[in-house]
């Protein structure tokens, strides 16, 4: 069985570290603490799950506080967590046996990272993350903000999930972080351009994240999921601008990356519906079912999207132009996957009402 050291970096977080470490402080061999400057009971919590704990002085460099971290681990294999992580009793089952596995010679194993969820519970954000990774590797983390860990080799795709259990309210942190980079007259790398774009979305500074986009997408050298996420983003912001052309422009770019994914679809099909083209918006919703979901995805999954959501809009769509039989074959579908949403249950209640 493998030894493994967690290590995580925190700063006031009494209110969510105890949860975490409660779901996998028996699991792990080791819990490395880095404390950046906490003014709570944030230490006190994680000494009593009997974590080495360190003080790193903030530099605004998430990358370096982590890799500081990582160098205070002594196990075989070094997870990593933040503090509003969570393993679900059913990911410490799959984790446990995961430890166990023999031969166990992957140099990083990713699991699924669960963001937000629907009524019912089930994941409607995901994407991939490296998190179990050989310490004798000197794997290193990339970046002041929205840093990555830099791996190779060997990987496993694993079937545990870590659940993210957000707690606080978005802050301007990370943007801050950026503009000060920027006031210095820093060259951001692609990755950086993408999520200081990201950022400026996020604080409704739409056309300055829509043109930091385009810079990201001109450069040529991002990370294709990253382009194509991008290239929705990017959308996003000209529909909240009202700029309609170049919305569905943006959207249609991501065919120039891949093939059509349900996140496009959904997002091409909507921009027609609010343009009342039910026509077009039902082509686009249509397609989704049709669509092969890819494998062990490391970028963001819009499980809604390849799930309820086309069927809600062709839902709408199909009784705005009068096929009623076709809205609620679209209805039962949707209800099949999703029956709480308040959406569904609005549309359940109104064809009961007006059967007939």
């Amino acid at each position: 069985m493998i030894s493994i050291s967690l290590c995580m970096i925190v700063r006031n977080e009494e209110d969510s570290l105890g949860r975490c470490l409660s779901s996998v402080a028996d699991i792990a061999d080791e819990i490395i603490i880095v404390d950046t400057g906490s003014e709570d009971r944030t230490k006190e919590i994680a000494a009593s799950y009997g974590a080495k704990i360190y003080d790193f002085e903030w530099i605004d460099d998430f990358g370096a506080a982590r890799n500081y971290s990582f160098a205070q681990a002594t196990k075989e294999y070094i997870l990593w967590l933040d503090a509003d992580d969570v393993f679900e009793l059913k990911d410490q089952l799959l984790l446990r046996e995961l430890k166990a596995r023999t031969p166990f010679d992957y140099d990083s194993v990713s699991m699924n990272y669960h963001l937000s969820f629907d009524e019912e519970g089930n994941p409607v954000y995901s994407l991939r993350r490296n998190r179990l990774v050989r310490r004798d590797r000197g794997f290193r983390w990339i970046g002041p903000v929205h840093e990555y860990l830099a791996v190779y080799g060997n990987i496993h795709h694993s079937d545990v999930s870590v659940t993210h259990r957000k707690e606080r309210q978005h802050t301007a942190r990370n943007l801050n972080i950026y503009l000060k980079r920027q006031e210095k007259g820093e060259v951001f790398s692609p990755r950086d351009q993408y999520y200081f774009a990201n950022e400026l979305r996020d604080h409704a500074r739409l056309q300055e994240a829509a043109d930091r986009y385009e810079q990201f997408l001109q450069s040529g050298r991002g990370w294709v999921e990253d382009e194509i996420a991008a290239c929705i983003k990017q959308a996003n912001c000209y529909g909240r601008m009202l700029q309609k052309d170049k919305q569905i422009l943006s959207l249609l770019r991501t065919l120039s990356y891949a093939t059509p994914r349900a996140e496009f679809c959904c997002e091409l099909g909507k921009a027609f519906l609010d343009q009342k083209r039910y026509e077009e918006a039902i082509y686009w919703f249509s397609l989704v079912p049709t669509l092969e979901r890819p494998n062990n995805h490391m970028g963001t999954t819009d499980n809604a999207s390849w799930t309820w959501l086309p069927h809600l809009q062709l839902t709408v769509c199909y009784d705005k132009i009068g096929r009623r039989d076709k809205a609620i074959e679209h209805h039962e579908l949707a209800k099949g996957f999703n029956p709480s949403h308040p959406s569904i249950v609005y549309n359940d209640n109104y064809f009961k009402k007006t059967r007939g």
